[in-house]
């Protein structure tokens, strides 16, 4: 009989819970702006389940894509297309763009925060995948493999460029959006 009441009170408290966060949901004062701060659960889950799901699903394989010259100059050429509008240019923090500037989660500034500490197949999966509840969108369906290695390649390196590789990485502008090769052409 005690064991029934303990199971009767758990599920009466687990239901409660449940019903208080629907309520809570439905109230609005989860804020649901990209300009809010979120609360200490919500990024901590966000930071737990991401950290977990790259623990288990990013790729721990080396990456494909040799380390040359001209691979990262393609990635810069990639990244300048499909990244410099939210994640910046050389230039870093100094020149955020419109867009990077209204993110909540602030996009990291690859050129001032970096990247290069994480492993590469971390990086595929991010760009690959997406990262839930952020800007980051996912690249599966837009990018081959191949192109988000090649990224991943550019990430992981762009803290020691060869000169030919830097100059290319330094015409990248974020804002407004153009390509290398617009910026090359003038």
């Amino acid at each position: 009989m005690i064991l029934k009441s303990i199971i009767m009170g758990v599920a009466l408290t687990l239901a409660a819970a449940l019903i208080g966060a629907y309520a809570l949901v439905l109230s609005g004062l989860i804020p649901a702006n990209a300009d809010a701060k979120p609360g200490r659960l919500e990024t901590w889950m966000a930071r737990t389940s991401l950290d977990a799901t790259l623990r288990r699903d990013a790729p721990k394989d080396p990456n494909p894509v040799a380390l040359t010259d001209q691979n990262l100059i393609n990635g810069v050429h990639l990244f300048a297309q499909n990244c410099a509008v939210c994640h910046g240019s050389e230039k870093g923090i100094a020149s955020l763009s419109p867009i990077a500037k209204g993110l909540y989660q602030k996009p990291p500034q690859f050129a001032t925060d970096g990247v290069e500490d994480d492993p590469e197949g971390v990086s595929f999966w991010k760009i690959k995948h997406g990262i839930r509840l952020t800007g980051m969108p996912s690249f599966r369906y837009s990018l081959s493999d191949r192109q988000i290695w090649t990224l991943a390649l550019f990430l992981k390196h762009m803290d020691k460029l060869s000169p030919a590789v830097q100059q290319t990485w330094q015409q990248v502008q974020n804002w407004p959006v153009t390509s290398v090769n617009q910026v090359v052409r003038k």
